[in-house]
């Protein structure tokens, strides 16, 4: 929208592998934007093969081809891990950058939750893998990963929390903080009510995410199972959802809204007492929290991995660390409207201040223009987006 000439690469082979389904009738894309989707005749050997070696293999002639040398002016990685591998990030020749969405350079799992069950701080790579019932990477115990990362200018990462994480874990190349912002899409608060988004009648707390173990759904479901004053609303689909609707029982004050998006889960965001993140392990940033504080909505969130930063940064919530902080946390934003109501405009502020799409390119801009001089780059790209 810009003005950039965009073109994106993806694996349909993976896509399909996971479960991804065919896109809806109709859709288009910008007219700037050019989608490559990459299909090999093996189907899904193919990204098989990428995870157990690290290379492209047999899309390594399609890639080859559509990253020659001239051909872009910048080449961002985002998750590679099925697509080409560390390899395929020698491939090309221009300005690299590789925004750290998750932790797939340190974790063969991508999610630090250490043999599924609690947040890594020790690695055990090899029989963590086995336990989250996947094939150990062999690559991984060779150099291929050290002589990858050589072709990367710049590593950006969305919170202080996993710029420092990748640091501490070796990775010894130029990496700046820059959030994530959101699309236009949430700068608008939502105007939807109740009735026509399909909400609770009584006061909600709120819950947005992947219904997996790490994201901790279920420490959340005891607060509320005979909450006499709130509800606890879950948005999300996954392996979990039928143990969360066991667990939850009969109650009549646990609801399963399936998966929402668009304005229905804005307003879902917006007539919430709060949004509670309880992940497990560690998360790169929290989107959901930002996305509540587009709609003017404080936030609970698990003490931590990046989550508090996005408190700390705003004045718009609370962070807890145990069960009984959590209870408190509930507890001061139902009973206090006026504190839910100042926490809720801090959220809106920060967000306009630092998460929107207008501050993330701001940021991405200017890193790229001081790569291509040559200056020094600060470590630290999201204050002069915000400055």
């Amino acid at each position: 929208a810009a003005g950039h000439t965009v073109e994106v690469i993806h694996c349909l082979d993976s896509y399909r592998a996971i479960g991804g389904k065919a896109l809806p009738a109709g859709w288009e894309n910008h007219p700037n934007i050019t989608l490559h989707s990459l299909h090999s005749r093996v189907g899904t050997l193919s990204p098989l093969a990428t995870y157990l070696t690290g290379r492209p293999n047999f899309k390594s002639a399609q890639l080859h081809a559509l990253l020659a040398d001239g051909k872009f002016d910048v080449i961002h990685f985002h998750n590679i891990s099925l697509v080409g591998g560390p390899a395929i990030l020698a491939y090309g020749n221009a300005l690299k950058l590789y925004t750290l969405h998750e932790h797939w350079l340190v974790c063969p799992t991508h999610v630090l939750y250490k043999f599924n069950r609690e947040p890594c701080e020790k690695p055990s790579c090899f029989a963590c893998t086995i336990a989250h019932r996947r094939p150990p990477q062999l690559w991984r115990y060779s150099d291929l990963l050290k002589r990858s990362l050589m072709h990367v200018d710049s590593f950006i990462a969305p919170s202080r929390f996993t710029r420092q994480r990748h640091q501490d874990a070796g990775i010894d190349r130029p990496m700046v903080h820059l959030p994530h912002g959101l699309d236009a899409a949430w700068i608008t608060p939502s105007t939807m009510s109740r009735a026509e988004a399909k909400l609770p009648e009584r006061p909600y707390f709120l819950f947005v995410g992947r219904l997996e173990k790490l994201k901790g759904a279920h420490t959340l479901i005891p607060h509320f199972v005979n909450q006499g004053a709130a509800d606890l609303l879950i948005i999300g689909q996954g392996n979990e959802e039928a143990p969360l609707r066991q667990l939850a029982g009969d109650s009549t004050h646990i609801h399963f809204a399936g998966w929402r998006q668009g304005e229905m889960l804005k307003a879902a965001y917006a007539h919430a007492i709060a949004t509670v993140v309880p992940s497990l392990t560690y998360e790169t940033i929290g989107l959901v929290v930002v996305e509540s504080f587009s709609q003017g909505t404080p936030a609970i969130v698990h003490d931590l991995g990046a989550l508090p930063e996005l408190i700390e940064a705003s004045g718009a919530g609370f962070a807890y660390t145990d069960a009984d902080e959590l209870g408190t946390a509930i507890h001061a934003l139902l009973n206090d409207v006026s504190l839910r109501k100042s926490m809720g405009d801090a959220g809106r502020k920060a967000f306009e201040m630092q998460w929107t799409e207008a501050r993330h390119l701001k940021g991405y801009l200017e890193l790229i223009d001081q790569l291509n001089a040559g200056r020094e780059i600060s470590q630290n790209a999201y204050q002069n987006a915000v400055a």
